[in-house]
């Protein structure tokens, strides 16, 4: 059974650090240890600030640990869609802050001698079918006249038949949770105190915020919420954003990988690119998105991808298989800034739609720049306050259109079940039970396990989520653990435990 952690999670020695345990004060505190969390705290430590890092985990086992892992400006098909929506300063801007993201991470790599598996490769966004082409070939126009070393070319080194593709060059790939490792013990030598399993709970924005956690409260002048969906949510990011999960699935490859990272121009989505490991390749192939809660059983999802790999690469098997989750705007560019309109001392950065390595190393210079005072010629383009274009207005419609579907359809329409029977380890089912819905769901021990069926954040009837055995919601992306724990926001309370209905 192939493992169920990421690669990047499950390969990596990382140095560990304590869980806060008693009230503490800094300059700067952020919370989330990924790439734009950590990234920002050594921008900031290293300009003299004194910096707190915490995460309600673990360094990099968050999204950044769940990627595919490739650094790259090239983002399947943005940049014709971004000047058309933003006009070509916009698609300039989104070019020239990720390509300033790879250089920082690249750079970084080499000023520290980072062991991180990096390696510098071309990325290709590819037309599997001739109906690709057109828009394949307008989206390397559009990504060369944003700045980047872009071409349509017809040969693409996959082994199986393409209909060309846009290429970039120097992007680069590596091995995200072995970066973040070395740049904590970097953070840590500098200074930078850093707390793991330290859960925020609660933010109150000032000339002196102040931070509830786990562990103790933190007061700081300035706070980065750089935890994937800000937190708190006063300024209704769950409105303005929406989540898709994905799904990976990686194996070692007999023989030579190709040179490059690939990922094809539409639906259903494959996005490839090769690892070493232990003197070998693994083959790590991406795909199957869909929104959160939404879409049918998640199972398939993997199962589509392995028989892709075995169909067209010669792999010895499936040895790794994870999930994750991203965040998309309403107007399809990350929001980058300000956590709300008034804050005064609090920043967030969010809606990387599912490109966050390179990107999220630009929102942590952006961070950095607007919290030491210093102008930044990007941060216009990124504000996570501003107002979508006019051209956006049909996305934002269609997405609330969609909430208003399952808020509603979900109580009227879907039917719960009145028993138990035949729920087996590893399923999950909303069970009717005195008018109320409960999710409940049977480990692989056989235990059952009830919970309320209805999100905290805004009360929207969960989906069981078989292959991650988690509760999504359909409505704005919140998961929950079997036993009610949130996994992922914009919720922030558990849900409540319920009596097991008869027949468990």
């Amino acid at each position: 059974m192939p493992t169920t952690s990421s690669l990047w999670v499950d390969s990596a020695p990382r140095p560990s650090f304590p869980s806060l345990d008693r009230q503490i004060g800094a300059e700067v505190l952020v919370i989330g240890a990924g790439i734009t969390g950590v990234l920002a705290a050594l921008q900031l430590q290293r300009e003299g600030f004194e910096v707190v890092l915490i995460d309600k985990h673990r360094v990099g086992t968050g999204v950044t640990g769940y990627t595919t892992a490739k650094v790259s400006s090239l983002h399947q098909l943005v940049y014709a869609q971004f000047a058309s929506r933003f006009g070509d300063a916009g698609a300039r801007a989104y070019a020239e802050a990720n390509e300033s993201g790879l250089a920082r991470i690249a750079g970084l790599v080499d000023e520290l001698g980072i062991d991180c598996d990096f390696r510098r490769r071309p990325n290709y966004t590819y037309a599997a079918s001739a109906d690709d082409v057109a828009d394949v070939k307008r989206e390397a126009e559009a990504a060369k006249a944003a700045g980047l070393d872009a071409s349509f070319v017809e040969d693409v080194p996959l082994p199986y038949a393409t209909h060309g593709a846009v290429r970039v060059e120097a992007q680069a790939e590596l091995h995200p949770v072995k970066f973040l490792a070395a740049l904590t013990q970097e953070l840590e030598r500098e200074g930078c105190r850093i707390y793991e399993h330290t859960r925020a709970l609660s933010l109150s924005d000032g000339e002196r915020c102040r931070v509830e956690t786990s562990g103790g409260e933190i007061t700081a002048d300035r706070v980065v919420v750089a935890t994937h969906f800000p937190f708190p949510d006063r300024a209704l990011f769950f409105a303005r954003l929406h989540a898709e999960r994905s799904y990976c699935v990686a194996g070692p490859l007999r023989g030579e990988a190709a040179w490059g990272m690939f990922i094809s121009a539409s639906s259903p989505t494959r996005s490839i690119r090769f690892h070493p490991q232990h003197g070998r390749e693994l083959l790590i192939v991406g795909g199957e998105g869909h929104k959160v809660g939404q879409g049918g059983p998640t199972e398939p999802r993997y199962a589509a991808l392995e028989e892709f790999a075995r169909q067209h690469f010669d792999i010895e098997g499936i040895t790794y298989r994870w999930s994750t989750q991203d965040n998309y705007s309403a107007d399809g560019a990350p929001l980058v800034g300000k956590l709300t309109p008034r804050s005064r001392s609090t920043w967030t950065a969010t809606g990387f739609r599912k490109w966050g390595l390179a990107m999220g190393a630009a929102a942590a210079g952006i961070l950095a720049d607007e919290i030491a005072g210093r102008e930044n010629r990007w941060q216009g383009f990124f504000d996570s306050n501003r107002v979508p274009p006019v051209a956006a207005a049909v996305d934002v419609t269609k997405e609330n259109a969609n909430v208003g579907y399952h808020f509603l359809a979900d109580r009227i329409f879907r039917r719960s079940a009145d028993s138990l029977d035949g729920l087996a380890p590893g399923e999950g089912r909303v069970v009717s039970r005195h008018g109320r819905q409960v999710a409940v769901s049977r480990d692989e021990d056989g235990n059952v396990h009830a919970v309320s069926a209805r999100c905290t954040h805004l009360g929207c009837i969960l989906a069981w989520n078989d292959a991650e055995r988690t509760w999504d919601c359909p409505c704005h992306a919140s998961r929950f653990a079997r036993d009610g724990g949130v996994l992922q926001g914009p919720a922030v309370s558990p849900l409540g435990a319920r009596d097991v209905p008869r027949g468990g």
